[in-house]
């Protein structure tokens, strides 16, 4: 406890030792003498000066950034910018560059703030002589179980640099998967919405201009147009109900996510019966899972800890316990490709991929080789979706604002009938 103490003690005096960073507009000259200009971190000006001039430019005026009026807070740390410093870290690692040098720079370049302060924390508690994987651990939000867990096997083998190679090959993938599913779902969610409020603004503002119209004609208006004003009518008379009761739908929808594991894994298992997006969503989930296993195994974790990991990032509940009734199986002297068979959920291939890696002792090349498959197969999927999705919510739309145009025209084609 009291080393604990000692510890946080010189992490703070270490942390308020540290100079502030500022970003810096500088003009200058290049080697060829030609102007070049640009913007440049440290904490003076002299400093900054020094590093232009180790860079072979001659600065002719350097001045503080000034702050943006318009700047509504700093963006938060996304997954996309862990997956950048993760593959920055490896370069630099595999370059020979030290690891406290590495997160050195690497946090007083970043243009985030936030993130600064985040590498700003791990190199306080690295340069105090804690273990790397021990200074990510309490960043969860940033970096999860499976992120820590390779860090300390490289700790442990001695090859952080390819440790963290295969960690940042793994975050890219992992994030140009997600890209691929949230570019696949956005579209056609986007299309109805928009869809939905014209429609509602036509019920609300167009229609019963027409019905003030067609009160005058004093002739019954066709079945069609008179559902078309009924549903305007009741919409104006209760929108607000409507609207009440959509707000707490998705509220109770989002509480119940939030705070119930069975309700999450019943949406799971739903979405994946989706058409069109069902069949994504499956190759998505086995594509997470074989990239994660073959991470965690060339990393050195031992295969019941990465099967663990790997039911965790498959995103979905069915193939979470899917994965968790294999490695219960595997625990108990199971082959892998035997246990996952039972389950009756992995394809022939993906089974024969792993029997060939568990016998030839190259498993995680197999894995590899089978998240490939899939992440190609989920691209093709997601493009073949969109050109598919693009003329149905044309016609869908098309259905929704023609026929309000429709139900509103018959009465005046049908009195142009009766006067001619």
């Amino acid at each position: 406890m009291a080393t604990a103490t000692a510890s946080k003690k010189t992490n703070k005096k270490t942390a308020k030792a540290q100079p502030k960073v500022f970003t810096y507009e500088w003009k200058g000259l290049n080697r060829d003498g030609k102007k070049t200009s640009g913007e440049l971190r440290g904490a003076t000006i002299a400093e900054v000066k020094s590093q232009l001039k180790s860079q072979g430019v001659n600065p002719k005026s350097v001045k503080k950034k000034a702050a943006s009026l318009f700047k509504l807070g700093d963006p938060k740390v996304t997954a996309m910018d862990i997956a950048m410093v993760t593959r920055q870290i490896a370069t630099m690692l595999q370059a020979g560059v030290p690891l406290v040098t590495t997160i050195e720079m690497l946090g007083r370049g970043h243009e985030k703030v936030k993130m600064r302060e985040l590498l700003g924390t791990i190199l306080t508690e690295i340069q105090s002589g804690i273990p790397l994987s021990d200074a990510l651990r309490p960043h969860r939000q940033y970096f999860d179980d499976l992120y820590v867990d390779l860090v300390a096997a490289g700790e442990h083998s001695g090859s952080l640099d390819a440790v963290f190679e295969r960690i940042a090959l793994y975050k890219e993938k992992a994030e140009a998967l997600k890209s691929k599913i949230k570019k696949a779902m956005f579209y056609p969610a986007a299309v109805v919405i928009v869809a939905i409020g014209v429609t509602t603004l036509l019920l609300l503002f167009v229609v019963p201009q027409f019905q003030e119209i067609f009160a005058g004609f004093g002739a019954e208006l066709p079945a069609f147009t008179q559902l078309v004003i009924h549903i305007s009518e009741a919409l104006q008379a209760s929108w607000y109900i409507f609207a009440v009761a959509i707000i707490i739908t998705v509220f109770l929808f989002r509480r119940a996510h939030l705070h119930s594991q069975t309700f999450r894994d019943k949406v799971d298992a739903l979405i994946l019966k989706i058409p069109a997006v069902g069949p994504i969503l499956h190759k998505a989930a086995m594509a997470r899972f074989a990239r994660t296993l073959a991470t965690t195994f060339a990393a050195g974790v031992p295969l019941i800890d990465g099967l663990e990991s790997a039911a965790g990032a498959s995103g979905n509940a069915v193939y979470r316990n899917a994965l968790l009734k294999v490695r219960s199986e595997v625990m108990s002297g199971m082959q892998m490709n035997v246990a996952m068979r039972t389950t009756g959920l992995f394809p022939d291939m993906l089974i024969q991929m792993v029997m060939i890696g568990e016998e030839s002792g190259s498993l995680d090349n197999m894995l590899n080789k089978v998240a490939n498959i899939y992440e190609m197969q989920v691209d093709d999927a997601v493009d073949g979706l969109s050109s598919l999705i693009e003329p149905i919510m044309m016609v869908v739309i098309g259905t929704l604002v023609g026929g309000l145009i429709v139900a509103m025209y018959l009465p005046i084609f049908q009195m142009g009938k009766i006067v001619s």
